[in-house]
């Protein structure tokens, strides 16, 4: 490893550390509210009215909830899809969900994931990916938690990235290199940031 990139996983290692101190002292009450706020400004935002395939995240305890938009979404006829780990190559991929009742299973790390059954959606076929992370920046930079599922999974994806973040996950400036996959927005419990194109 090379002492810049040594230096840099250094640097993103610190600031993980610190937003989950951060996170770790929100209450239950806190992060139920921040969750309800983020799911009431989501629907106001052109790029939810005109995504008709959207990719949603099942929320880790340290994460905004917005599991009540997904059944939202599954009610107003958009096409859902949440990511399904690969344990052969390592990989997260999106699937299809149409009944969270019968088509979830507890994956890897834990996490609600579509069943073998659930049909793969290629990336192309996705408008939005609403993307969870540690922290974000104001240009769109995300840190992740150090395994590269996501940035391996929007490498190639052009449609919209949405990072989804408590207020307090924002940060001046997170040290990126070329396999960081950048945002176009990131919603907050009280704006929606627009980062790029």
């Amino acid at each position: 490893m090379d002492t810049d990139k040594q230096g840099l996983d250094q640097t993103k290692a610190k600031l993980r550390s610190e937003i989950r101190g951060v996170l770790n002292s929100l209450s239950p009450e806190e992060r139920a509210a921040d969750s309800a706020k983020v799911r009431a400004l989501l629907p106001q935002q052109s790029f939810w009215k005109t995504a008709a395939t959207v990719l949603f995240f099942a929320p880790l305890p340290d994460e905004l909830d917005l599991w009540p938009s997904l059944e939202e979404a599954l009610a107003e006829g958009k096409a859902v899809a949440l990511p399904c780990f690969d344990a052969d190559n390592q990989f997260y991929s999106p699937r299809r969900v149409t009944n969270l009742h019968v088509e979830l299973v507890s994956g890897r790390f834990g996490i609600r994931e579509p069943a073998g059954h659930c049909i793969e959606i290629p990336l192309d076929d996705l408008d939005l990916v609403l993307v969870p992370g540690v922290a974000f920046d104001l240009r769109g930079h995300r840190l992740g938690r150090g395994k590269g599922f996501y940035d391996r999974l929007l490498a190639n994806f052009a449609g919209k990235k949405i990072g989804i973040a408590f207020e307090e996950q924002m940060v001046e400036a997170i040290p990126a290199d070329k396999q960081d996959v950048r945002m176009n927005f990131v919603l907050t419990p009280m704006r929606c940031i627009k980062c790029g194109p």
